[in-house]
C-alpha cells in the first residue's frame, strides 16, 4: 500500500526529530541536551516530540529498533523447519551482512556509541532490555512447547540465545569503539556467530523446531 501524505509527513518529522536528537547528543552529550533545545533545533514544539518519542532514552533507542519483543518476533516469524536458535542466527547473519542500524553497523555508529556509553540512563535501558528480551522469548518458547510453568527448559534455552544476541552486539560495540571499519566488523561477527553456533549444542540448536504445516484432503 503506497504511503500516504499524513502518514509521510509524520514519517519525515519523526526522522527530523531523532536525527537532530541524536546530532546534539553526540556533539554535547545525552545529559546535557534537554528535549526542548531538541524540539527548538527541529523546529517543532515540545509536545511534538513527546508524542513520538514518550521518553527522552527513545530519541536514542526508538521502541521500533530496540524493542523487548525483538527475540521473541524472530521466533515467531519463522518458517517451518526452523528451530528458535536457528532463527535468530539467520537473522543477526541478515543483518550483519546488510550492515543495519539496528545492530550498529551503519556510517558513524562509533560517535553514537561514545555517547550511549557516556549515558547512565541509556546503559541501564540497554541492560533491561536485554533482559526483557531473554524474558519474553522464553514466554514464547514456553507456549510454542507446551512446557509446564515449572519446566526450566524454555528458560535456559532463551538464556543461551539471549546470551548469543548479546555477544553479537557487544562485538559490534567492542570493535566499533576500537576504530574498525564496518565491513571489517561484520567479517569478524560473521566468524564470532559461526563459532557460537558450533559450540551451542544439538539440545538448543535444535529445540523448538517449527513444523511443517499439516496439509487436509
Amino acid at each position: 500500500m503506497a504511503e500516504g501524505l499524513r502518514e509521510r509527513k509524520k514519517r519525515l518529522t519523526r526522522q527530523r526529530i531523532s536525527e537532530t536528537a541524536v546530532r546534539l547528543f553526540v556533539e554535547r552529550g545525552f545529559d546535557n541536551v534537554t528535549i526542548a533545545e531538541v524540539a527548538a533545533v527541529a523546529e517543532v514544539s515540545v509536545n511534538t516530540v513527546y508524542n513520538y518519542f514518550p521518553a527522552k532514552e527513545d530519541l536514542v533507542l526508538p521502541p521500533e529498533e530496540a524493542s523487548p519483543r525483538r527475540l521473541a518476533d524472530i521466533v515467531r516469524e519463522r518458517p517451518p523447519g526452523q528451530s528458535a536458535a536457528g532463527a535468530v542466527l539467520a537473522r543477526l547473519r541478515e543483518e550483519v551482512r546488510e550492515r543495519e542500524r539496528r545492530v550498529g553497523l551503519s556510517a558513524g555508529f562509533g560517535r553514537v556509541l561514545e555517547m550511549m556509553r557516556a549515558a547512565p540512563t541509556l546503559t541501564a535501558r540497554l541492560e533491561e532490555l536485554g533482559h526483557q528480551m531473554t524474558e519474553a522469548l522464553a514466554a514464547v518458547l514456553a507456549q510454542e512447547t507446551g512446557a509446564e510453568a515449572d519446566d526450566p527448559l524454555p528458560r535456559v534455552v532463551a538464556w543461551h540465545i539471549g546470551c548469543l544476541h548479546a555477544l553479537a552486539l557487544s562485538e559490534i560495540a567492542r570493535r566499533t569503539a576500537a576504530g574498525q571499519r564496518p565491513e571489517e566488523i561484520a567479517g569478524a561477527v560473521l566468524e564470532l556467530l559461526d563459532a557460537a553456533e558450533s559450540v551451542l549444542g544439538e539440545r538448543v540448536l535444535t529445540y523448538a523446531v517449527r513444523e511443517e504445516p499439516v496439509c487436509s484432503g
